[in-house]
């Protein structure tokens, strides 16, 4: 399910003159039988709630005093998430006349036409009160306190984001809390700014209202209203012509492909960084250590330990906490083993708490590798939410690829990757306007898009670049095992030596105890800039490296130094 909970105003939304009707009260039962949470979010004190409204125990949670006091009926306990009324203000507030006056454990309520004489109360003794309005009430509140707060921590208690949630409401203050719900609905005879806003509007109002949106919730889990839900649409980036490229918040599934060095590690950074910033939770499987910078995340595991599921987990039962799984302290052989095991838990937590809204899976093509022979028990057939990064979509097995529908293609050849996740699945490559001889995307870090759902064909775009600096795992490249296929081999002229460098720092025990002629030998072909572009993948290194190997002039055991040294601060020397 997408929505687990469902959060509603009392008065006038659930109830009409202060009154829930039979069919409103049915209506929260069947709710809670489907396994969602609901939360009653009002204006009113506990006390006064409870005389007009004795079922709070329909409510997982009630959010009272306009988002100050958190009420449990489970447990009938109170939690204030706001300081006390000054008593200096109440005392004031009474000695000017203000009648009626009501004082909660934060709240303090009165009524039109007073509201002058409370801000210029609040203004005369300095503090940094808030004035909040629901239609004839005046409501006077700590700073930094409502309904969307009051929410928040309810549903933090309850291990649920806000982007699980459904919000109804009609009045003023129930701006705040709908706005931070995924889908926000305003009653019929809401006031008009707040059904602006909303991203629907029922047909029913005097409780009515709250009765159609369970309703729709248990027949379609609110599915009809996904095209209304633009406004949490994440930027992919700018199209040629100006116009800005989105990617749907929820449900998509997306394969961003392309060689090494095409841009598509940014270009993931750059989407990930957005997720975290609107607050969707993320769990990225990092198998090389890649992504340790990301900013928003926690990452578990390390060279030096392989993370455990038991602590992946539950670091995500955290509803605001992005997860980076760094798999290098993993043998590579073991790798895909652990993500199998890893992915039906994660799966499992999604169904209890929609969470995390994203699963991201870099190196797809090791991780789930076409050979795998339980991708299709692994890989749901409806699995939603997913980005998968690889080097070739050729390479990936094709359950995992199957419920992609937004394909991202980096590199100088759009079309071959597109081609080789089209000819993976066994359908018709789209055609696309690319002239090879524009490769103005290999400077500007342009990127091709296509939406298999849209009927579109592919456009080009530049995509968002991430603000956080997109900065290698040097310990991974210094210290661990990179694989047979990305070491370093000292052969020599006649390949008499075999001898396996696969790390930075083995690399540099092995040069430096290699003869002369052997390191000199794999200096002329360039083999040591070759390794550092292609399987270190660092340019900057590889550049430099270059033009070592092009200095005639240097003898073997200057070149050997200039290289081990700029070798050494680049990976070795301390931060």
């Amino acid at each position: 399910m997408r929505y687990l909970a469902l959060a509603t105003d009392y008065d006038a939304t659930l109830a009409w003159h202060g009154v829930a009707s039979d069919a409103s009260i049915d209506a929260l039962k069947q709710l809670r039988a489907s396994g969602r949470k609901a939360i009653l979010v009002t204006g009113r004190e506990l006390g006064d709630l409870f005389e007009v409204f004795p079922h709070p125990e329909l409510f997982d949670r009630v959010i009272a005093e306009n988002g100050a006091l958190l009420y449990r009926p489970e447990t009938r306990e109170q939690k204030p998430l706001g300081e006390p009324p000054p008593s200096a203000l109440v005392d004031e507030l009474r000695a000017r006349g203000v009648q009626p006056l009501s004082v909660g454990s934060s709240i303090i309520a009165t009524s039109h036409p007073h509201e002058s004489t409370v801000v210029r109360t609040i203004r005369d003794l300095g503090l940094e009160h808030q004035v909040i309005f629901n239609k004839g009430s005046v409501m006077i509140l700590p700073p930094g306190v409502n309904k969307g707060t009051g929410l928040s921590a309810a549903l933090d208690e309850l291990s649920l984001s806000t982007h699980n949630a459904v919000g109804v409401g009609d009045a003023e203050n129930d701006h705040a809390f709908l706005s931070v719900c995924e889908c926000g609905v305003a009653v019929a005879d809401a006031l008009p700014t707040l059904k602006e806003r909303a991203d629907y509007v029922t047909s029913g109002g005097e409780g009515a209202g709250v009765v159609e949106v369970v309703d729709m919730l248990l027949k379609d889990d609110l599915h009809s209203l996904e095209s209304r839900l633009t406004r949490h649409d994440h930027l992919l980036g700018t199209a040629k012509d100006g116009r800005e490229v989105r990617l749907r918040a929820y449900g998509a599934s997306v394969l961003v492909a392309g060689p090494s060095g095409s841009g598509k590690s940014m270009t993931t950074m750059g989407i990930l960084e957005g997720f975290s910033e609107s607050g969707y939770q993320y769990c990225l499987i990092d198998p090389e250590g890649d992504y340790g910078s990301l900013g928003g995340a926690v990452t578990l595991g390390s060279i030096d330990r392989a993370p455990t599921p038991d602590e992946i987990m539950q670091l995500l039962q955290r509803p605001n906490q992005c997860v980076v799984v760094n798999l290098t302290g993993l043998p590579l052989a073991d790798r895909p083993g652990f993500f199998g095991g890893l992915l039906p838990r994660i799966q499992e937590l999604r169904a209890n708490t929609g969470r995390p809204h994203w699963i991201v899976v870099d190196e797809a093509h090791h991780l789930l590798p076409t050979g795998l022979a339980a991708a299709p028990q692994t890989v749901p057939a409806q699995l939603y939410g997913t980005m998968l990064v690889t080097l070739d979509p050729a390479h990936v097995a094709p359950a995992a690829l199957a419920p992609v529908d937004v394909v991202i293609a980096a590199g100088s050849k759009p079309w071959e990757t597109i081609g080789a996740f089209a000819g993976a699945l066994g359908i018709a490559a789209p055609l696309m306007d690319f002239d090879p001889a524009d490769s103005a995307q290999d400077h500007t870090g342009g990127v091709w898009a296509w939406s298999r759902s849209s009927g579109v064909p592919p456009i080009q775009l530049y995509p968002r670049q991430p603000r956080t600096e997109h900065l290698r795992h040097r310990r991974k490249y210094a210290e661990g095992d990179l694989g047979e296929e990305r070491s370093f081999f000292f052969r020599g002229p006649e390949g008499r030596l075999n001898l396996r460098a696969q790390n930075l720092l083995l690399f540099m025990q092995m040069a430096e105890g290699v003869d002369e002629e052997t390191w000199t030998y794999h200096l002329r072909r360039g083999d040591y800039s070759e390794w550092f572009r292609k399987r270190i993948k660092d340019p900057d290194l590889a550049e430099e490296a270059e033009q070592i190997e092009h200095d005639s002039a240097l003898s073997a055991r200057e070149s050997r130094t200039r290289i081990l040294n700029s070798v050494r601060d680049r990976y070795t020397a301390p931060a």
